[in-house]
């Protein structure tokens, strides 16, 4: 068993930054991928990145691309999602999953998650 919180979440405006957290607790945090999802209301859950047990491979959404960096601290049992030049279609909720196995773009292959972080980008 995992538990997740994540942190970090808040209002910032067209062009600004956030940096989200995930801080886990039980089970060993190098055995799990990481990955960070979000909600906007109304919508899928949808992948944002993730990030292997190493922290050596990294995934991305096509649409946060080259704006958003995942990494990871084994030592800190924490997982970032750093978030630049952030636009008003990145307002949702986050959340930090941790994978046993599987696709590492797929919600159903997750197997912890997170209760979430709201983000809210101004226009």
């Amino acid at each position: 068993q995992v538990q997740l919180v994540e942190s970090g979440g808040g209002l910032v405006q067209a062009g600004g930054s956030l940096r989200l957290s995930c801080t886990a607790s039980g089970r060993t945090f190098s055995s799990y991928a990481m990955g960070w999802f979000r909600q906007a209301p109304g919508k899928e859950r949808d992948f944002v990145a993730a990030i292997s047990r190493s922290g050596g491979s990294t995934y991305y959404a096509d649409t946060v691309k080259g704006r958003f960096t995942i990494s990871r601290d084994n030592a800190k049992d924490t997982v970032y999602l750093q978030m630049n030049s952030l636009k008003p279609e990145d307002t949702a909720v986050y959340y930090c999953a941790a994978q046993i196995s599987g696709s590492y773009d797929s919600k159903l292959h997750y197997n912890y998650w997170g209760q979430g972080t709201q983000v809210t980008v101004s226009s």
